[in-house]
């Protein structure tokens, strides 16, 4: 049975599954689909197109599946995603999408800080930390493990890899390859991100060969050589494949 306080106010249309608890001055619009054990503290706003999964919590302030901040949003019917067991902090908004992707999404199992702002069209991945007051603009994808630092600014359509580690008040407009540590101003690579590969699980020949890999990579004036060294040099793996990946698809280049 869902705990639903007099003082919220739920859409007839509403989908809820069981086991919510929906705190006072809450509002849910219709079009909406929640799924089981949730938590939504007070003063939390879930609006037209919001798909949200099971075991998350939101805290007060915080709006989910905003109309997007893009001009060219012509009101066409577009969903935002929230999978499983996240914690959504205060007065974070995230964005429904728009008929570029048609839909945001935010995985499971993420911390977002509060007054985190996601905008139209971002896929933020799985088990990701994002820290206070971080800013992504539309159509901005976040791979797993990623541990953003507060008060970034990431422009619009960058890509950050994996397991990144992403200093405190960086911006930057260019896409953040996997593994790293990202840095300085401007931001730039800083060196792997050791403790974090570390905590995950990495070993000590695997972390080595991806500090070869951006050794070579970053020692060529041209990202297309670094890569050819990768390929001639290292053995492959799982791990550098995504590193090479992440490079050659790059649409905006990577940091330096």
């Amino acid at each position: 049975m869902n705990q639903i306080s007099p003082l919220a106010y739920v859409h007839p249309e509403a989908k809820l599954g069981d086991n919510n608890i929906i705190g006072p001055f809450c509002y849910i619009d219709k079009n909406t689909i929640i799924g089981d054990n949730n938590v939504f503290q007070n003063s939390v706003t879930i609006n037209y197109g919001a798909r949200i999964g099971n075991g998350n919590e939101i805290f007060p302030g915080a709006s989910i599946s905003t109309k997007p901040q893009d001009l060219k949003f012509k009101g066409e019917d577009t969903t935002c995603e929230i999978g499983d067991n996240n914690s959504i902090r205060e007065c974070t908004t995230i964005s429904r999408g728009t008929a570029s992707k048609g839909t945001t999404i935010v995985g499971s199992n993420n911390l977002i800080m509060e007054n985190v702002h996601i905008a139209h069209d971002c896929i933020v991945g799985s088990d990701c930390i994002i820290g206070n007051s971080t800013k992504f603009a539309g159509e901005v994808t976040v791979d797993d493990h990623a541990i953003i630092s507060g008060a970034v600014l990431c422009h619009q359509f960058c890509h950050i890899g994996g397991f990144v580690m992403i200093q405190g008040g960086c911006r930057f407009s260019q896409d953040i390859p996997p593994f790293i540590i990202a840095g300085k101003e401007p931001t730039r690579y800083c060196g792997i991100n050791l403790v974090g590969l570390r905590r995950r699980g990495f070993n000590n020949e695997l972390i080595n060969n991806i500090h070869e890999a951006y050794r070579l990579l970053y020692s060529k004036g041209v990202l297309k050589e670094g890569i050819e060294e990768i390929r001639k040099n290292l053995p492959a793996s799982q791990e550098l494949n995504y590193i090479i990946d992440f490079v050659e698809n790059s649409k905006r280049g990577i940091i330096r």
